[in-house]
């Protein structure tokens, strides 16, 4: 892991960028994005970038890493638009960026991936995988074909292997130890929680079957939040 993706990880850019929302918001708790100008309406979609770039050789710099003239809030999307800006007619080259997506059942995982991820981008869903190696719902004779195509897709992620430039992995992981594992193995940049309030979860669950109703049920008792 280096040390840019250790200090996005770390308990004082997560206490500092929190104080900082809070110090932006507006009246009613709304933040504005320093691009677009459009309100941040998810608290996960809220991006804290550095309009000075953060380096392996800057990141130890306070006056760069935690001065809060250098930070913009900005929208998940518009922060990849940012990085994948076009520099004299060419693609800047940027570092591979990898993502870790959780959340309850129908918390809006699927959805909000879809929302941010481009045509160069790789997406790590087992529902999809599911899917597409099958014509019926989750047989359980295909179990093992479909971890091992997820362990495949995250081995090559953990490599950083191919041209993709954002990878996301979209899963459940309601324990923080499972999730601190997986973002460990593949040197993650962030881990982003879903966090979808459990009666919108249950009540789209209920729209789905009483099978999902239990499944989401059974994500919230064994949710474990971040520690720190």
């Amino acid at each position: 892991m280096t040390k840019r993706q250790k200090f996005y990880r770390s308990d004082k850019w997560i206490k500092f960028l929190a104080n900082l929302k809070d110090q932006r918001a507006d009246e009613s708790g709304m933040i504005t994005c320093a691009i677009c100008g459009q309100p941040i309406v998810k608290k996960y979609d809220c991006i804290g970038h550095h309009k000075i770039e953060l380096t392996e050789e800057n990141v130890d710099d306070v006056n760069i890493a935690l001065n809060p003239d250098n930070i913009d809030l900005i929208h998940f999307k518009c922060h990849n638009k940012v990085h994948n800006r076009f520099v004299g007619g060419y693609m800047a080259r940027k570092p591979q960026q990898v993502y870790i997506v959780y959340g309850s059942p129908c918390s809006g995982k699927r959805t909000w991936v879809a929302e941010q991820a481009e045509d160069n981008d790789i997406i790590v869903d087992i529902d999809r995988l599911w899917q597409a190696i099958s014509c019926s719902e989750k047989p359980s004779r295909l179990k093992t074909n479909v971890f091992q195509l997820r362990d495949v897709l995250i081995d090559q992620i953990k490599v950083r292997q191919g041209r993709w430039l954002h990878a996301y992995i979209i899963g459940g992981y309601p324990l923080s130890g499972e999730r601190e594992r997986l973002a460990d193995l593949v040197n993650a940049d962030d881990v982003i929680h879903i966090d979808t309030p459990k009666d919108i979860c249950i009540e789209r669950a209920t729209k789905i079957s009483e099978e999902m109703v239990g499944y989401v049920n059974d994500w919230w008792e064994r949710y474990t939040p971040p520690v720190g």
